[in-house]
């Protein structure tokens, strides 16, 4: 079983960086597993590596789709693996990096998802949820699978349409097709390095500050920039935290200011989630940073423990 570095945490942890310097020393490759980072013309709101933060450092899944397309973690498993295997064929080490846990553990797992048939299934729950609203979704998920309607929230329109879509064609619960799928010996040996803040404050202190970064580099105008594209403002991509919130600022809907506080509100909130995820898996180290953390030190310490 091959081994590959995984670098977690919480958006604006410092992932991007410590991974670029672990790429530089280790020689090796890196993998984005970044849900967000995947679309194209989205550089600013998705925090998007620079050419010149990348430092030469090869950097796979990131900046190829448009964002009129959706994508799903069965796509990143099959459109990953074979890049990881290639990294690996050559004799260089993998880092996969991302705030997206999903993506991360399925292409660790293996995890092969056999596709659903094509019976209508899906639309005809996507038009109850625009029509009837998700809570009459979400019903019928606690009657079928309470446990995945406790995990998955009800914003999560995606996720619930899936769960139930999952029943309805195969007769099994998402939760039991994912205790099955887990049940299934990993392809990769993971080895992981998880970064968070002692304390949470300074963690949102970042995040907040990284929001006005992004207001200063231009976020508005490559908002406005995809609009004037034809990019519908409903498209898969302009759904990300920070492009709906602008999206909805210049079209007249409050201010600046609101918009701004929104997709800090949005971004603090989507660390918690993170956190929580990542939390579970008791195989990470995790490094808990001071407000001013020294990265340097990190990053001798995870060569060592590699």
């Amino acid at each position: 079983m091959e081994k590959i570095i995984c670098i977690v945490g919480p958006t604006a942890s410092g992932k991007t960086g410590l991974s670029v310097e672990l790429a530089k020393a280790l020689g090796a490759e890196i993998v984005s597993c970044d849900s967000m980072q995947i679309y194209k013309y989205m550089d600013i709101g998705t925090a998007k590596p620079t050419e010149e933060e990348k430092q030469g450092i090869v950097h796979h899944m990131m900046d190829f789709l448009d964002p009129r397309e959706s994508y799903s973690v069965s796509r990143y498993v099959q459109e990953a693996d074979p890049i990881v295997q290639d990294i690996l064929a050559r004799g260089k080490p993998v880092v996969l990096v991302g705030g997206t846990g999903l993506y991360l553990d399925s292409l660790i797992a293996g995890r092969q998802f056999a596709p659903l048939p094509q019976s209508g299934k899906r639309e005809e729950l996507t038009q109850i949820a625009e029509t009837q609203g998700i809570e009459v979704l979400m019903e019928q998920l606690r009657a079928v699978d309470p446990e995945a309607a406790a995990r998955i929230h009800p914003s999560n329109q995606k996720r619930v349409i899936r769960a139930l879509e999952i029943w309805l064609e195969t007769g099994k619960t998402m939760t039991q097709h994912d205790l099955e799928t887990k049940a299934i010996p990993p392809k990769y040996q993971p080895i992981y390095f998880g970064l968070d803040y002692e304390n949470r404050q300074d963690l949102y202190d970042r995040i907040d500050l990284r929001v006005e970064v992004m207001l200063q580099q231009g976020l508005v105008e490559e908002v406005e920039r995809l609009l004037a594209m034809g990019i519908p403002a409903n498209a898969t991509g302009l759904q990300a935290i920070g492009y709906k919130e602008l999206i909805q600022y210049l079209s007249g809907q409050g201010s600046l200011q609101e918009a701004k506080e929104a997709i800090q509100l949005g971004s603090r909130r989507y660390a918690k989630r993170q956190r929580t995820w990542f939390y579970r898996n008791e195989k990470i180290r995790w490094f808990s940073l001071p407000g001013q953390p020294d990265f340097r030190a990190v990053l001798d310490r995870c060569l060592g423990q590699i």
